[in-house]
């Protein structure tokens, strides 16, 4: 009992720290509202049209305005008072929540009006993304930022295991519309944290004064530093090719597996189960390398291939277990030694520039894997994302080596030289990795 006891305060340690977990009670609920809109506008799209194409145009517009604002917004972090900067993005958030809901109330929801708020949307989490990420790690002791990255990614994920499965049951019983509406209703827990939180509690990074050249800057800054520019590198590939779950499974549940709507729901359920569960288990991890992120990059990729061969839903959602845990495994080693090894004054430039590589390269490989999976099927599109996490890996390990030859013979040169692929003050490589 008593190493059942000190494994469980391990896992949770951050959610003593009260402003970290006022944040994290609001997020997740926040999430699982979030993701009936994303579940509920796939959905909607999808039975407006039935075309994977417009799936994948939906996700352009989606995600378009994180390719074009994210740096920008990133910089836009670094500079404002991250808790004040949520409190307006989180209300913007809402009204296109419920500005969804009026549309589809309507008894032939325009398909354009559905791109355009979705695109609205897309502006919000641009904003949103790098100031949340950022804004957890001012939360908790330098000690707990593994910790604390890792239950922030449990809270997106667990909702993902709950709000899927919720939107599916709202729109087969309740309608489209009224889904919007509940996750319009569910940022009210997201705002209420924020007004609570104590900033005299918060550890702020210094604010970035203004001046020319600072988005230019954080981009050099990420290509010399190894241990940024090799995992951004890897995410902007899987990114792309992998990470099209909202483009893929929906055509994949219903046309491969021969289910219904409420098919893809339980499937994106069933893969955020597992999904909850990496991220549970990289939160009890408390070393990180750039090993660490190339293999879960290769396990996210072998299990995405094995997925396409899926011949039944059983074994599908299996699959799509497994798919889950290794591709949050991904992401939160991948996000851990990028929050770690950036400088505080760059965090939220590197934090955006992440951002605009995961979910700013969606406008790019939506629409490719649309036509792929529209065209050949959903498995060839599926089979495309396994071969990219796969090369990402490759990619990373190469990468390593190379970078390791050159600190090899940098140290030959000057004993007091080198350069160490671990984030500072994690060790190389654990049996956790």
């Amino acid at each position: 009992m008593t190493s059942l006891r000190v494994a469980f305060h391990q896992t949770f340690r951050s959610l003593g720290v009260r402003n970290f977990r006022l944040f994290f009670v609001g997020q997740s609920i926040s999430q699982v509202g979030n993701w009936l809109t994303l579940i509920a506008q796939t959905l909607l799209v999808l039975k407006l049209t039935n075309s994977g194409i417009a799936l994948g145009l939906l996700a352009a517009a989606q995600f378009g305005p994180v390719l074009i604002f994210g740096a920008f917004a990133g910089l836009v972090a670094d500079r404002s008072d991250k808790r004040k900067l949520l409190l307006v993005v989180q209300s913007l958030a809402m009204v296109q929540s419920f500005a969804l809901a009026a549309v589809a109330f309507q008894s032939h929801p325009p398909v354009w009006a559905i791109y355009i708020i979705a695109g609205f949307g897309g502006l919000a989490t641009a904003f949103d993304n790098p100031t949340r990420r950022s804004y957890v790690v001012e939360m908790v002791p330098t000690s707990h930022i593994p910790n604390a990255v890792s239950l922030n990614t449990a809270s997106m994920t667990g909702s993902r295991i709950i709000g899927p499965a919720l939107g599916g049951l709202l729109v087969a019983t309740a309608g489209f519309g009224w889904a919007f509406v509940v996750d319009g209703l569910s940022y009210i827990a997201v705002l209420t944290s924020l007004f609570m939180i104590d900033a005299r509690q918060v550890r702020p990074a210094p604010m970035t004064p203004r001046g020319r050249g600072q988005v230019r800057a954080g981009l050099a800054y990420t290509w010399r530093i190894t241990e940024l520019r090799v995992p951004i590198i890897m995410l902007a590939v899987i990114g792309t090719l992998a990470f099209n779950f909202q483009t893929v499974l929906p055509l994949f549940a219903i046309r491969d597996l021969g289910g219904a709507a409420i098919t893809f729901s339980l499937l994106m359920s069933v893969t955020s189960i597992g999904s909850f569960t990496g991220a549970l288990y990289s939160a009890h991890r408390t070393h990180i390398s750039i090993d660490s992120v190339a293999l879960a990059a290769a396990g996210f990729g072998a299990a995405m291939l094995a997925l396409a061969l899926a011949p039944n839903q059983p074994i599908a959602f299996a699959m799509g277990a497994v798919m889950g845990f290794a591709s949050i495994s991904f992401m939160t080693a991948s996000t851990a030694i990028v929050q770690l090894r950036a400088d505080p004054m760059m965090r939220g430039r590197i934090l955006a520039l992440q951002a605009l590589v995961f979910l700013g390269s969606t406008p790019i490989g939506g629409p490719i894997l649309g036509f792929i999976s529209q065209r050949y099927g959903s498995r060839y599109g599926l089979a495309v994302g396994g071969l990219a996490g796969l090369g990402a890996a490759l990619y990373g390990v190469l990468a390593v080596r190379k970078a390791r030859r050159g600190d090899q013979r940098h140290e030959a040169r000057s004993p007091r030289g080198g350069h160490d692929l671990t984030a500072p003050g994690l060790a190389p490589q654990s049996v956790n990795s």
